[in-house]
C-alpha cells in the first residue's frame, strides 16, 4: 500500500470524529506526488483532464451545477489511484452517485464565480439597452463628461475587483476540503463546509503556497500550449487531493479497517512501498 507524505501534527477533532492535523501541508510534496501520479497513468489522466475541463469550463450556466459532482468523481479516482486500488475512466463519474450534496458543495464554493457571472451579464445586457437607446446629444454628453468622474469610477472598479479577488481566494481556501470530504468521508453537506473551513484555516499558509505553486504549474501548461494545459489540470487537481491526505490522513479512517504504519513511515516521497 502507498503509505502518504504526513507530518507529525497534533489532531483537531470535530464532533462528527473527523479528524484532520494542523500545519500538515507540504506543498512541494504535494506537486512532485502529483506529477509521479499523474504521469505514471499519462492518457488516463489526459482523458479525464479533458473530460473536466469541458464540463466544468465550457458549458454556462450548467458547469455550477456539474462542478461538484465532477470534481467529487476527480477526487475519486485520484484517491483511489494514490491507495494502489484499481482506477478506470469511467470512475470519473461516480460522483454523480452522491449528485445532491456534491451539487450543493460546489454550488456554494463557486458564489464568488456565480456573483462575477451575473454583474457581467447585467453590464453585458445594460450596455446593449443603453447602446440601442442612445442617440448622438447622449453619445456627445457621455464624450463631454467629466474627466474626474471618470477616474473616480476608474478607481472604485479597480478597488471591487481587488476587494472580490481576495475574497474569492479566501472563500476558496475555506471549501478546499469540502468535495473530498463528502466523497472519502461520507459527510453531509453542513459537515464537509464546516470541517473543510476549520481545517484550511490551520493549514492557511501551506493552501496559499499551495495555490501559488499550481499557478505556476498552470502557467508552464499554457506555455506549453493545449496538452501542457491538460497535463497541468489533473496534476494540480492531484495535488489537492494529496493536500487533502495530508491534512485528513487515510489511516485515521476506523472504517476501512487500516493499521497505522510507524513513524518512520512519514517521509516526503510519494511511491514508496511498505
Amino acid at each position: 500500500m502507498i503509505i502518504f507524505a504526513n507530518r507529525t501534527q497534533s489532531f483537531s477533532t470535530m464532533e462528527n470524529n473527523i479528524q484532520y492535523q494542523r500545519s500538515a501541508i507540504n506543498p512541494g510534496d504535494c506537486i512532485g506526488n502529483a506529477w509521479t501520479l499523474v504521469t505514471r497513468r499519462f492518457w488516463l489522466y489526459i482523458g479525464i483532464g479533458l473530460v473536466t475541463v469541458v464540463m466544468v469550463s465550457c458549458i454556462p450556466i450548467v458547469n455550477f451545477f456539474l462542478l461538484g459532482p465532477i470534481i467529487g468523481g476527480f477526487y475519486y479516482l485520484v484517491l483511489r489511484d494514490m491507495r494502489d486500488e484499481p482506477v478506470e475512466f469511467g470512475m470519473l463519474f461516480k460522483g454523480f452517485e452522491k449528485f445532491v450534496p456534491l451539487m450543493v458543495v460546489g454550488i456554494i464554493q463557486s458564489i464568488p464565480s456565480i456573483v462575477v457571472t451575473i454583474f457581467q451579464y447585467t453590464i453585458d445586457f445594460a450596455r446593449l439597452a443603453a447602446g440601442g437607446a442612445a442617440g448622438d446629444s447622449d453619445v456627445n454628453f457621455l464624450q463631454s463628461g467629466s474627466d474626474v468622474a471618470f477616474a473616480g469610477f476608474s478607481l472604485l472598479i479597480i478597488v471591487v475587483a481587488v476587494v472580490a479577488f481576495f475574497f474569492s481566494i479566501a472563500w476558496h481556501l475555506a471549501f478546499a476540503f469540502a468535495i473530498p470530504l463528502v466523497v472519502d468521508q461520507d459527510a453531509d453537506i453542513g459537515t464537509a463546509l464546516l470541517t473543510s473551513a476549520k481545517a484550511a484555516m490551520s493549514n492557511v499558509g501551506g493552501l496559499i503556497v499551495l495555490i501559488i505553486l499550481e499557478g505556476l504549474v498552470m502557467i508552464l501548461g499554457v506555455i506549453a500550449i493545449c496538452l501542457g494545459v491538460l497535463v497541468a489540470i489533473p496534476v494540480i487537481y492531484a495535488a489537492n487531493a494529496f493536500a487533502y491526505t495530508q491534512v485528513f490522513p487515510y489511516f485515521v479512517r476506523p472504517d476501512l479497517n487500516v493499521t497505522p504504519p510507524p513513524p518512520s513511515a512519514y517521509g516526503g516521497t510519494y511511491g514508496t512501498n511498505y
